[in-house]
């Protein structure tokens, strides 16, 4: 299975922020939209990323506030990216490797979308839920000795 069909499923609400946004509105816009990234756009360009983790990081240098900084000052600057084409046990890989539960999925300089942990799972478990009645149908269907 390819990041392309998870996205399919998934479909194409993108919530983004520029860089000069402030935090408390980014955190606003998570909150509100029940989200737990947001993509930093600049000049149509992906520019990083702002999650969960980001916000919780400034938090606690921040005693509890998000303070009155932009979203530059905190976002991942330097996201992983993902194409549409890789497969969904690189996903898999990449996201335990490096940490990451929000990738944004990028073909060139497009943005198609962000995949998060939760997505994969939910791709995986369906898709072998799937497999699983295929074979139980498989399974049912065996002629018996003799049938042949």
């Amino acid at each position: 299975m390819k990041v392309s069909e998870i996205l399919k499923v998934k479909g194409d609400i993108l919530y983004t922020v520029t860089p000069d946004t402030a935090m408390l509105d980014a955190v606003h816009t998570m909150a509100e939209k029940d989200i737990g990234s947001l993509v930093v756009m600049e000049f149509g360009s992906l520019v990083g990323m702002l999650s969960f983790r980001e916000v919780m990081k400034t938090m606690d240098r921040n005693n509890g506030s998000v303070g009155n900084d932009t979203v530059r000052k905190h976002m991942d600057d330097h996201p992983i990216t993902i194409t549409p084409e890789t497969e969904v046990n690189e996903v898999r890989r990449i996201m335990l490797e490096k940490h990451a539960r929000y990738v944004p999925v990028m073909d060139a300089k497009t943005l198609y979308g962000v995949i998060s942990f939760y997505d994969v799972a939910r791709a995986v478990l369906e898709a072998q839920s799937f497999e699983n009645k295929m074979l139980k149908a498989y399974i049912r269907d065996w002629p018996a000795e003799g049938d042949e």
